[in-house]
């Protein structure tokens, strides 16, 4: 019979949920004093026009990202980091140039890229042998617009077929030069998934075939996922009152 204390996270190797491993509060996403700051949020929705009809309002918490996390990471990320810095070397390139920090977090690691370096360090996870990261399951884009100098993000996520493991590469970009390579060359499949992080997060991924909006019209201004992107709507006359536009409405993000 199965201890009904335990939980899914008790399984070594799926590393702490939500709401373990933070700060006394247990709020989420929460790193008490660890990584890096990037803000300071007032209010659990971030409401700032005085309609946050949460009762959380009088709420201020840290919002921070992880930090460089030291070795030994656990497991086979030690494995990973040592080929990956081991192949990058060979190349004659320092790894640390390449390689800006790692971070292991929740049971997943993440190799943050310096972006000048991003295809070369793909074409090395998807060649190494002992590596042999032969898929990207596609980019996705983050916007932290306090995140000052780096904030845009482009997130890829990789897997081995062969070794059966996944990592995680993010680089950051500043807002006023969002450009990254592509890497559509050693994973086509990202095509589309380039398309779609520059459409709406308005990252400019250089060298890519074809990089036009894949979701909004051509004509489009601006680019809908960024968190400073103003909402917008038409406005809705439903039995004799008038529902206001979103950007009009109390706010909660």
């Amino acid at each position: 019979m199965s201890d009904p204390k335990s939980t899914p996270n008790d399984t070594p190797g799926n590393g702490p949920g939500p709401g373990e491993d933070v700060n006394a509060q247990g709020l989420p996403g929460q790193r008490g004093d660890q990584g890096e700051a990037i803000r300071v949020q007032h209010g659990m929705f971030g409401a700032r026009n005085g309609g946050d009809t949460s009762g959380y309002g009088g709420l201020v918490r840290t919002v921070r990202l992880p930090g460089d996390t030291s070795r030994p990471y656990g497991g086979w990320f030690d494995e990973v980091a040592d080929e990956l810095e081991g192949a990058l070397e060979e190349q004659g390139l320092v790894p640390s140039n390449a390689v800006e920090k790692t971070v292991v977090d929740r049971g997943e690691i993440t190799f943050h890229i310096a972006r000048e370096h991003l295809p070369r360090v793909a074409r090395t996870l998807r060649d190494d042998p002992a590596l042999r990261f032969e898929l990207c399951t596609g980019v996705s884009g983050v916007h932290f617009p306090e995140d000052k100098g780096r904030e845009l993000h482009a997130v890829y996520h990789l897997r081995s077929l062969t070794h059966n493991r996944l990592i995680r590469l993010e680089v950051g970009v500043p807002d006023a030069d969002p450009h990254l390579p592509s890497v559509v060359d050693v994973y086509p499949t990202n095509d589309w998934h380039e398309r779609e992080t520059y459409d709406f997060f308005g990252i400019v991924f250089d060298g890519h075939p074809a990089l036009t909006r894949i979701m909004m019209p051509d004509d489009w201004q601006g680019f809908p996922q960024r968190k400073d992107y103003p909402l917008g709507g038409i406005p809705v006359e439903y039995k004799g009152a008038r529902i206001p536009a979103p950007d009009q409405r109390r706010s909660y993000t």
